[in-house]
């Protein structure tokens, strides 16, 4: 601030009492005496409080309603309001100003000059600033840091509504908001999902969130489950075992934000082809998700963690996954990668569901190719990802997305290293993309099939994984020139016998030996083809539940199930009819002699154990255990043989009825 806005401000007697009059006076004095108007009497409307800027552009003073001045020798009140010739004084003094620039150039660099001399002797006096805690702090401190910067969340890019208003105009997007929002009840504003006017009334659901610790800068939380929503949790399983979806549904119409009925309707609704009413569940779930928020559980910073390991976190992974899988297929990349880098930085270390496997793809749609190119080189020292076929290919292609000029140097090594490391990606790759491959190319032996019978399945399974999901990215035609032009020079090398050749194939027999549980966990959930037709054959016949697909083996269980009884209260009544009905059961267990139906033992369905020592087993127990199982053989062979042309279904039933 200037020394003329501090006399405005203050008055000149009162600024610099020390000083003699003679030195007090300046030419800003001499103008300001000639400038200011008279006191002005009469009342007027209120001033405008920024004339002084105006004045004086590169002062900055505070407003104040009124002004001392010193005029004739004694100070009088005068309001900030300029008369109405005050626009021909200030074209004259904006005149002065001009003549006199050269002067006020000089003061304002002299003042700059003392401000930095004056900051530079602070410096020296005190020392140069801590940097924020990284001075002495491990590598693995650092790394840390730059994933919490890396996985930031936007949450503007958690709307998928402002993506499709850039793909189909905001004009259209909110014609659709306004037809749906008619009606519409008030509902808590939130980020993952939109409220819609058909959802009921969420009340106390009975899910909350609770802190677990802060370690090393994050903060760890936890779903928690009420009494009374564990009660509901068992109808739940109850229903599960019934197989019968009425009950899941009747369920829903008491509770209707009971988290694991929804996932496990909307996924029957997807298999039903019911795509819009599995969306609204899952987002119906993610509503109820961030309506029990704890008030620290922030997603845009990156520094949450949720344990998978517990089951009622898991839910909120699983519906994440699915509410990404059905923005993408809307066409919001975009958003898919923002929900991606939400699941990852809820657990980067385990990454449950393999968010890996499909952050490059979104990443390459959205056309996001300096962050993937960021995540692969922050990422690639401690988490190998050059081992994951989508990566060492996905991140060819966004070097060569973002080459400058031309220069494709970079893109052309990493691209050539993922065919030489991956031979077997290229022929499925032409193969979806519907590419007729060269002579040459389908001829060698480098790139045959028999790469991909001798190396390892969990290795098969990734490549299939990637294909499946990614060939879109590579059908452009500028693509598949720079694709061709590097096939031929990887040839060219393996002709030479070159050294990367043989060491890639030890590296490929040696390593992918067995894939970890969350890459088939997240086969499953993925549901891409291509993937799920090369599962091993131990998970094959065990049963997936789609609100809880392959639970980890080291669970953390906060409560557990009461034991079912195979008898309910109503068959232990002593009722004919009733125990007439369970007779014709094919597991009936008569009770044993002497006994009614009231003394009759309860079996534990959890218990794993056929009979106790010394307990009672009806007669011809064993002879029915043994007729069954030869019933499940003959049904297995049945469905194994191969069927005639001229045969028909019921035959199967006939014979099969016989041995009943």
């Amino acid at each position: 601030m200037s020394s003329r806005a501090f006399r405005k401000l203050h008055g000149t007697d009162d600024l610099f009492p020390d000083l003699p009059p003679e030195e007090e006076s300046s030419d800003d004095e001499a103008e300001n005496a000639v400038s200011l108007p008279p006191p002005v009497e009469t009342k007027t409307d209120a001033g405008n409080l920024f004339d002084l800027l105006q004045e004086d552009g590169n002062d900055v003073s505070e407003e104040e309603p009124e002004t001392e001045i010193k005029v004739n020798g004694t100070k009088e009140k005068e309001k900030t309001e300029a008369p109405q010739g005050g626009a021909k004084k200030k074209k004259k003094k904006k005149k002065k100003k001009q003549k006199q620039g050269g002067s006020g150039g000089n003061k304002d660099e002299k003042q700059e000059e003392d401000i930095d001399a004056t900051i530079k002797e602070v410096n020296e006096l005190l020392g140069p600033l801590p940097n924020g805690g990284l001075q002495g702090s491990s590598k693995q401190d650092n790394v840390g840091l730059e994933t919490k910067a890396l996985l930031t969340v936007e949450h503007r890019f958690l709307n998928p509504e402002n993506e499709m208003k850039k793909i189909f105009g905001a004009q259209v997007i909110r014609t659709e908001q306004r037809r749906r929002n008619r009606n519409r009840q008030y509902h808590r504003a939130t980020w993952l999902a939109t409220a819609k006017a058909d959802w009921p009334h969420m009340g106390k659901t009975g899910l909350t969130m609770n802190t677990l610790e802060t370690r090393a800068g994050y903060h760890h939380f936890t779903f928690e489950h009420s009494r009374d929503y564990q009660q509901v949790q068992f109808k739940f399983l109850d229903a599960v075992a019934s197989m019968n979806p009425g009950n899941i549904a009747a369920i829903l119409q008491i509770n209707p934000y009971h988290i694991d009925s929804l996932l496990q309707l909307s996924d029957i609704c997807k298999m039903q082809e019911d795509v819009q009413m599995a969306t609204d569940l899952i987002e119906r779930a993610l509503y109820c998700f961030e309506s029990s928020f704890h008030p620290l559980f922030n997603l845009t910073q990156g520094n949450v963690r949720l344990d998978y390991r517990r089951p009622e976190n898991r839910s909120f992974f699983i519906a994440l996954f699915r509410h990404l899988t059905f923005v993408g297929q809307r066409g919001c990349n975009r958003t898919a990668l923002e929900f991606c880098k939400l699941l990852l930085c809820l657990d980067p270390d385990g990454d449950p569901l393999g968010t890996l496997l499909m952050i490059d793809y979104y990443a390459l749609k959205s056309e996001q190719y300096n962050f993937l190119i960021r995540l692969y080189n922050e990422w690639e020292a401690h988490r190998n990802l050059s081992q994951l076929p989508n990566f060492a290919f996905s991140i060819a292609l966004a070097y060569f997305h973002s080459s400058v000029n031309g220069n494709t140097s970079k893109a052309d090594d990493m691209l050539q290293n993922a065919l030489i490391m991956f031979p077997s990606v290229l022929m499925l790759l032409l193969d979806k993309c519907s590419i007729q491959p060269d002579p040459q190319v389908s001829k060698h032996q480098f790139f045959g099939p028999a790469n991909q019978v001798n190396q390892p399945a969990a290795l098969n399974q990734l490549v299939a994984l990637f294909v499946g999901r990614s060939f879109a990215v590579w059908k452009e035609p500028e693509v598949v020139t720079w694709l061709e032009s590097n096939v031929k020079k990887v040839l060219s090398k393996v002709d030479k016998n070159d050294r990367r050749v043989k060491d890639y194939k030890q590296k490929r027999l040696s390593r992918y030996q067995g894939a970890p549980r969350n890459i088939y966990r997240h086969i499953l959930i993925a549901e891409i083809k291509d993937a799920t037709v090369n599962l091993p054959a131990e998970l094959a016949g065990t049963p997936v539940m789609s609100y809880d697909p392959l639970p980890p083996k080291d669970s953390i269980t906060s409560y557990e199930r009461p034991p079912r009884a195979a008898w309910s209260s109503l068959g232990r009544e002593n009722n004919v009819v009733t125990e007439f009905l369970r007779s014709l059961m094919p597991t009936y267990l008569p009770p044993p002699p002497g006994s009614t139906t009231t003394d009759a033992p309860m079996l534990d369905m959890n218990t794993e154990q056929e009979g106790a020592i010394g307990g009672y087993m009806a007669p011809n127990t064993d002879m029915r255990q043994g007729i069954t199982n030869v019933m499940d053989a003959m049904r297995n062979l049945l469905r194994t043989l191969p069927r005639g042309e001229g045969e028909e279904d019921e035959e199967d039933g006939e014979i099969i009825e016989e041995f009943d």
